[in-house]
């Protein structure tokens, strides 16, 4: 099997360069004073769409001789997975790792911010030469999942029939869906069985679905910040957030890319967002960050007056210049299908298709993904006779601590990983 960083397949579209960003807002070297500059309209999508650059990002079609069956009973046409990859595949092709990306997460999980990335990678601290994830001996894989915006065949991608973006024709999908697309990917990367298969959150259901759907693929999984089967609560916050989306007058049905900019669901993803924000940190990180902190003098009738309101707001803007409302909607509402025992005789059932060793990582400050269902993963693992590992990570920071944490999750990534070749 050759190195897949150079590998050549007519389904795998090569990598765009890599170029410094632009720098804007520059100073006059004439006039010291600065320039004025409009305000920047919201856009109607943050999704990367056709004609942007691909940064660091690789395209690989999925089937791309029939559709691809949904597990809802819809099929899709021309299925494209973007991914990007750190390290080099070793000859047998058993060095690799796949990193699952959270709810609004995307195939940059390591590098540097530039053309196609505006951001750096999200586990940018945990991937890379003699990191936890060590891509001198691992070939480390993330995708952007289904129904993404980010590369990845969703909502804003061209649909075939129509030559428009799907909008709101595009289907719903599952977390097993975008583990099937994954195992497709996995195949045409020379990748037999991962070494291990890691997430959180969101990317946290995919790792458990791996491990059930394909146990002879997977050889360790790290599941943190995650659940076998969506909440009641979990899903109350997910309708709630949605509500917002869809309630504003931009969203049009889900059929809004052809808006003006600035007209465009951006105020409801904003909102989205904001909800979500809270439920992602703790109220001991609220109060040691913000307490009462005012932003200007004590006014009755000021819209925004508190510390913490401008940082919901900031976090709101952020997510609708990189995201797209309608992959949102998809997406959570997938998280809400999310249950390991559906269709498989219940949860311990699942769990006994379970061959690799799991680790388990819960984070003490976390109310929406409490300990309690990263224990009962544990303890469902253990009862079906499979080889589990919980670690219980003392953080004030809540869901957002498998994001934050680096310097305590690292290190137990890293033994398990050594332990577990």
């Amino acid at each position: 099997m050759s190195n897949a960083t150079t590998r050549s397949s007519s389904s795998v579209r090569p990598r765009s360069p890599v170029h410094s960003a632009p720098i804007s807002n520059r100073v006059s070297a004439v006039n010291s004073q600065p320039q004025a500059v409009e305000p920047q309209l919201p856009p109607v999508t943050g999704a990367l769409m056709p004609g942007d650059p691909l940064g660091d990002r690789r395209l690989c079609q999925v089937h791309p001789d029939r559709r691809f069956a949904l597990e809802s009973g819809g099929s899709l046409e021309h299925v494209e997975i973007a991914y990007e990859t750190w390290g080099e595949l070793n000859s047998d092709g058993t060095n690799g790792v796949l990193v699952c990306h959270a709810l609004t997460g995307d195939s940059h999980a390591a590098g540097r911010a530039g053309v196609g990335h505006p951001g750096p990678g999200w586990w940018e601290s945990l991937i890379g030469p003699g990191k936890p994830i060590d891509t001198n001996e691992n070939f480390v894989v993330c995708s952007n999942v289904l129904g993404g915006c980010q590369g990845s065949t969703g909502p804003a991608s061209t649909n075939p029939a129509t030559a428009t973006p799907y909008g709101s024709d595009f289907p719903l999908v599952s977390i097993r869906d975008m583990v099937r697309a994954q195992a497709f990917l996995s195949d045409e990367l020379g990748i037999t069985s991962w070494r291990s298969v890691i997430g959180g959150s969101m990317g946290g259901m995919q790792v458990i679905e791996w491990a059930v759907m394909f146990p002879d693929r997977v050889r360790t999984a790290i599941v943190a910040s995650s659940t076998v089967a969506a909440s009641a609560q979990q899903i109350a916050w997910s309708h709630i957030g949605r509500n917002v989306i869809e309630s504003d007058p931009g969203f049009n049905g889900g059929d809004y890319y052809d808006a003006e900019p600035g007209q465009g669901p951006h105020r409801g993803l904003e909102l989205a967002r904001q909800i979500a924000q809270v439920t992602y940190r703790s109220d001991e990180v609220f109060t040691e960050r913000f307490g009462r902190n005012l932003v200007r003098q004590l006014d009755f009738g000021a819209a925004r007056l508190f510390d913490v309101e401008g940082y919901l707001e900031y976090h709101g803007r952020k997510l609708v210049n990189r995201f797209d409302a309608n992959s949102y909607l998809r997406l959570n509402r997938a998280m809400d299908f999310h249950d390991i025992g559906r269709g498989r005789g219940g949860t311990v059932e699942a769990l006994s298709r379970v061959k690799a060793p799991v680790l388990t990582v819960s984070v003490r400050s976390d109310s929406l993904y409490p300990p309690t269902q990263q224990i009962e993963m544990h303890e469902g693992l253990l009862e079906s006779g499979g080889d589990s590992t919980f670690f219980a990570l003392d953080s004030p920071h809540g869901h957002d601590g498998f994001l934050i944490e680096f310097p305590k999750l690292g290190p137990v990534i890293r033994k398990f990983l050594q332990e577990n070749q």
